[in-house]
């Protein structure tokens, strides 16, 4: 089990960090230029890009060290972390993606919640 959940952690890093790189030459090829946004719309698109880089960094780090733990509330506790760290970049993707557009002062529930569970899923990995 412990093989198995390492994988899916690891596939997940990778692709996550994939993502990452694609998310950059997007900023990099972005019309108009990056440069000429206002300040606070490029910062959106960059934070974005960098949690984006953390969660995926954070889940293949996992993924090459992880030790599952065979029963009792540290199982659980892990199982629910490691499903928090799963989705974290998945949301941090809708949030790259969506939330530069709807602007600053918008609702940011997709990057509030994609660092959120990346936090959660840190504070619940039982060492």
């Amino acid at each position: 089990m412990s093989r198995q959940i390492g994988r899916v952690h690891l596939t997940a890093g990778i692709l996550t960090v994939v993502a990452f790189l694609g998310s950059g030459q997007y900023m990099r090829m972005h019309v108009p230029a990056m440069a000429v946004l206002e300040d606070g719309l490029r910062m959106m698109y960059r934070s974005r890009h960098i949690y984006l880089l953390g969660s995926g960094l954070v889940n293949l780090m996992l993924g090459l060290y992880i030790h599952v733990w065979a029963a009792g509330w540290r199982k659980r506790t892990q199982t629910a972390g490691s499903v928090l760290l799963l989705a974290a970049p998945f949301l941090l993707l809708l949030a790259f993606i969506n939330e530069p557009g709807r602007g600053v002062g918008a609702d940011l529930r997709e990057s509030s919640s994609g660092c959120f569970s990346c936090s959660e899923a840190a504070c619940s990995m039982p060492s």
